[in-house]
């Protein structure tokens, strides 16, 4: 009986690099469609080819989009009141995208400030902030944003003050586990045993770190931001009369959706498709800025 041996498999740098290489390329095939979003919604009704929003016709009231029978006259069809639905879901998209990135702003800098905090003190710090942390995401959103709007009223700025205390906790949660990653890597007790202070650490070393995450973070908030307001101008809590945005519409067609589908269906697939693009750029990004894949930068 003769023995035979494989020989032995070997393993590549090339290969560990690959993950890496792919992540970059889903962040591009992501970012491009929703820079280009942006881009229309923001250049489009500067060229001065859509009609006015609130421009009303009730002669052209209801018409179809062309697709489903309709006239180029309005491409994307009419609501109830003649308004233009293309021009509407662009300058609707312009509001849109300030609530977005404006929510995103708010809820992760407190988010990131109380997660670094905890993730950085540990002990008795940690667990007061963990409790916070935890009892604030018990609490469901819509009873926090019928709590402030019944005695704000409703403005953009109340509208951003719910989007700060509604998503701050999720950040802080995922910035706190990062940070508690981060301590334990060598350049921190270097650091202290060069003698660099507490306060230092955390803002010149931990922090930029954390950039990444923190990016990503805010990536993701941008969608749940969106989610939001629109959750809102559907129960008439989010966005009001003049302003335009893809919330609002959708809150616009609810009751039309027998007789008039595409006023509350094209602003539904505007937001879920806008959604799904900033999650899945924010997950790419989470999983390429993943402290524990890489080291001190």
């Amino acid at each position: 009986m003769t023995l035979t041996t494989e020989p032995p498999v070997t393993k590549t740098t090339p290969a560990r690099r690959k993950p890496r290489v792919r992540g970059r390329r889903g962040v591009l095939l992501v970012a491009v469609p929703l820079l280009v979003i942006a881009l229309a919604v923001l250049l489009l009704p500067l060229t001065g080819l859509l009609p006015d929003p609130n421009q009303q016709d009730l002669a052209a009231a209801l018409q179809p989009p062309v697709f489903a029978g309709g006239s180029w006259d309005h491409p994307l069809g009419t609501d109830k009141l003649g308004h233009d639905l293309l021009s509407r879901l662009v300058h609707g998209g312009r509001l849109t995208l300030v609530i977005g990135l404006l929510g995103a702003v708010v809820a992760i800098i407190p988010g990131t400030l109380v997660g670094l905090l905890a993730g950085y003190r540990r002990g008795l710090t940690d667990t007061i902030l963990s409790r916070l942390i935890d009892a604030q995401l018990a609490l469901p959103f819509i009873l926090i944003a019928l709590s402030v709007i019944s005695n704000r009223g409703s403005s953009l700025g109340v509208l951003l003050v719910v989007l700060a205390l509604t998503g701050w906790a999720p950040c802080a949660r995922v910035v706190r586990a990062s940070a508690m990653v981060l301590r334990e890597r060598q350049f921190v007790p270097a650091l202290r045993a060069a003698g660099a202070s507490e306060t230092r650490i955390v803002l010149r070393h931990l922090l930029p770190n954390l950039a990444g995450t923190v990016v990503a973070l805010a990536t993701l908030q941008v969608g749940t931001a969106v989610l939001v307001e629109s959750a809102l101008s559907f129960l008439g809590l989010g966005v009001v009369a003049p302003s335009i945005s893809w919330g609002a519409i959708l809150a616009s067609g609810q009751s039309l959706l027998t007789q008039a589908w595409w006023v509350a269906a094209l602003p539904g697939v505007a937001i879920t498709v806008l959604v799904l693009l900033v999650n899945l750029l924010g997950d790419a990004l989470l999983s390429h800025y993943d402290p524990r894949k890489g080291g001190h930068r």
